[in-house]
C-alpha cells in the first residue's frame, strides 16, 4: 500500500512539474514572439512616416531597384569621450509580390570624439544587389567593409545616377531630432538575432533570407514590416 501511494505520489509530482516546464516555456515564447512584433511595428511605423515626408522620402526608383531593406528604429548613441550606438531592427528581402519575412538583427558599433551626451536615431538601409545581401548572411557584417556602403538620395526628384549610388552594394539613411537625410553608416556592424529568430521561424537569419521566407509563412504580430513596405514598392 505504502509503495502504491509513493508510486502515485510520484507521478502527481511528475505532473505537476511539467505542467509547470510547459507553463514557463509558454510564457517565455509570448514573450519573444512580442519582442518581434515590438520590432517589426516600430520598423513599419519609422518606414511609413519617412515615406509620408513626399519631398524628402527615399526616392521610389531606388526601393524598385533594392534587394532587401532593412530598418533600426531608435539606435541609441551616448557617448562621452569613447561613444557607441547600438539597436535591434528587422530586414526583409524581395521576393516575388512582395517582401519576405522580417529577419531580426542587431546593430552596433563604436565611435570616438569629443562627445557628450545621448540620442536615438532611425538608421534605414537599402540594400541593393546580391554582394549587398550576401554581406548580410554572415554572422558579423562590417558596413563599409567589403561591400559599399553610400548616403542615399533623398527626395521625389533627386538624382539617382551618380557613380557612388550605382555602384554601393548598401545606400544608407538616417533620421534623428526630426531630420531625415542620406548618411553613410560606416563602421557599424550587423549581427543576425538569431535567438529571437530561431524562438519565432525555428531557423537563423541567413534561411530566412536566403530561401525568401514568405510573410504569409510567419506569424500575422510580425506581418506588418513587409506589408508596410509593399505599399511602396511591390513587383
Amino acid at each position: 500500500m505504502k509503495h502504491l501511494l509513493k508510486k502515485r505520489l510520484s507521478f502527481v509530482f511528475y505532473v505537476a512539474l511539467m505542467c509547470c516546464l510547459s507553463t514557463t516555456l509558454a510564457m517565455a515564447q509570448n514573450k519573444r514572439l512580442k519582442d518581434a512584433a515590438r520590432h517589426s511595428d516600430s520598423a513599419a511605423q519609422v518606414f511609413n512616416q519617412i515615406m509620408g515626408v513626399r519631398e524628402r522620402g527615399i526616392p521610389k526608383d531606388l526601393l524598385s531597384k533594392a534587394e532587401a531593406i532593412a530598418v533600426f528604429p531608435g539606435v541609441v548613441k551616448a557617448a562621452f569621450i569613447i561613444g557607441g550606438h547600438g539597436g535591434q531592427g528587422v530586414i526583409s528581402r524581395r521576393i516575388k509580390g512582395g517582401w519576405s519575412a522580417p529577419a531580426f538583427f542587431n546593430l552596433g558599433g563604436g565611435s570616438f570624439g569629443a562627445q557628450i551626451g545621448a540620442q536615438k536615431t532611425d538608421y534605414v538601409l537599402l540594400i541593393m544587389n546580391e554582394e549587398g545581401l550576401n554581406g548580410l548572411l554572415k554572422d558579423k557584417f562590417e558596413m563599409g567593409g567589403e561591400v559599399s556602403v553610400a548616403a542615399g538620395p533623398v527626395g521625389r526628384t533627386a538624382a539617382a545616377t551618380t557613380n557612388a549610388t550605382l555602384d554601393a552594394g548598401i545606400l544608407s539613411y538616417s533620421r534623428s531630432k526630426g531630420a531625415f537625410i542620406g548618411a553613410a553608416l560606416k563602421g557599424g556592424t550587423i549581427t543576425p538575432d538569431n535567438d529571437l529568430n530561431e524562438a519565432i521561424y525555428g531557423v537563423k537569419a541567413d534561411e530566412i533570407l536566403k530561401t525568401g521566407k514568405a510573410a504569409s509563412d510567419a506569424p500575422a504580430e510580425v506581418r506588418i514590416f513587409p506589408a508596410t513596405l509593399s505599399r511602396y514598392s511591390r513587383k
